[in-house]
């Protein structure tokens, strides 16, 4: 993976397709990369290091890289373990090697290590290292999305090395869509932290920006307002996707046989894109992603134990955690002796800010009734108004 991308500035993360999870919980079909860079100039700076399962490979690259140079800094962006896990072994090849952060950035290296480093240098926002014919400007981004995160702009070059923000699943070796995967990392991990994130941009604003080297996925050194523009819209929680999405959790059918319906006819009235994911058959976070993606939502559970459906119930919890808001949104329940589901998802939904519920709420007892597949016509035409 090692390479140059442009001059002076080389690539030196790893990739992985050894785990099925992300941080325990979201897929990683197409692997996922560590992703770290080292910038030569009379003072050469290495960015982050990598998760501990791949540190002699990394070590490895920094040595082939630098061959008898030795470092002057170790840019420390993020402490989240799969980022900091090799700081310590690094410096027993480079002893001499200066840690750059900020106070929280050696608090938690602290915390991590229960030791002290010999050289450091603490950095505020917007403190300037100069490099040789390269200078770095620290940006603060805290909650983006661990207190201490920081990113660091690079003048000559205009890069912008950003941490966690603008990354996504996936190895670099797949060439694929930023947007979906970027999205589900995004929804997953950072959304909770929408107006952190919004505050952040506005630091980026007057920074003319060339490229973005992130921690994950591949480097973006192209269409650069794209990007910006989609987490922009993302942090204030607005949709970026036209259409439908529903999320649905049925046990027997019967529940999945209403949505089929439902697909139908949001098709007939004019939807763009109507997006369907199953609780009960896929990982959570692709759902997540469509229900921050879309305007339009309807949730579709059964009634279990005379509640919610635990899958939809861990669903909507795990949406109401990541500041779930401004949304139209519409019911279809199941219920065989007493239907609970729809009470139970209002419920937990009227919680969050500007939701927008939309009649006829579909009861169905058991299965579909000429009735239901009526009131299904109405919620499709009703959502879409």
């Amino acid at each position: 993976m090692a390479h140059n991308i442009t001059k002076d500035l080389i690539d030196i993360g790893v990739n992985s397709n050894d785990f099925e999870l992300f941080e325990g919980q979201f897929n990683l079909f197409h692997g996922i990369s560590y992703n770290s860079y080292i910038l030569m100039d009379e003072k050469i700076a290495i960015f982050d290091t990598v998760d501990i399962h791949y540190e002699e490979e990394w070590l490895g690259n920094i040595h082939i890289f630098l061959e008898d140079k030795k470092p002057t800094y170790l840019i420390l962006h993020h402490m989240e373990p799969d980022h900091s896990a090799c700081i310590m072994d690094f410096l027993k090849d480079y002893p001499d090697t200066i840690l750059v952060g900020n106070m929280k950035t050696f608090q938690l290296l602290e915390q991590f290590f229960h030791q002290e480093v010999k050289h450091k240098l603490v950095v505020k926002d917007q403190d300037q290292l100069v490099l040789g014919t390269h200078t770095l400007t620290f940006i603060m981004a805290p909650m983006v999305h661990w207190p201490e995160v920081m990113f660091s702009y690079e003048e000559k070059e205009k890069i912008l090395f950003s941490a966690d923000a603008f990354g996504k699943f996936g190895s670099t070796e797949i060439d694929d869509s930023w947007v979906d995967e970027a999205a589900r990392y995004y929804f997953g991990i950072v959304a909770k932290f929408g107006p952190q994130v919004a505050n952040l941009l506005k630091k980026l604003t007057p920074l003319s920006i060339n490229m973005i080297c992130p921690l994950h996925g591949r480097v973006l050194n192209k269409d650069i307002e794209q990007y910006i523009h989609y987490y922009d819209l993302w942090s204030k929680y607005e949709d970026d996707l036209d259409g439908v999405a529903i999320i649905c959790a049925s046990i027997y059918g019967h529940t999945g046989e209403a949505v089929d319906v439902c697909m139908n006819n949001l098709a007939c009235v004019g939807a763009y894109s109507v997006k369907y994911h199953d609780l009960t058959q896929e990982e959570y976070s692709y759902a997540i992603a469509d229900a921050f993606r879309y305007k339009r939502i309807i949730f579709a559970s059964v009634t279990y134990n005379n509640g919610l459906f635990p899958n939809m119930n861990d669903f909507l919890s795990r949406l109401i955690e990541k500041n779930f808001q401004n949304k139209i949104v519409g019911f279809i329940e199941n219920g065989s002796w007493a239907p609970m589901a729809y009470k139970c998802m209002k419920e937990k939904l009227s919680a969050c800010k500007n939701i927008t519920f939309v009649e006829p709420v579909v009861t169905i007892k058991s299965s579909l009734s000429e009735e239901n597949i009526k009131d299904i016509c109405d919620l499709a035409e009703n959502i879409m108004k």
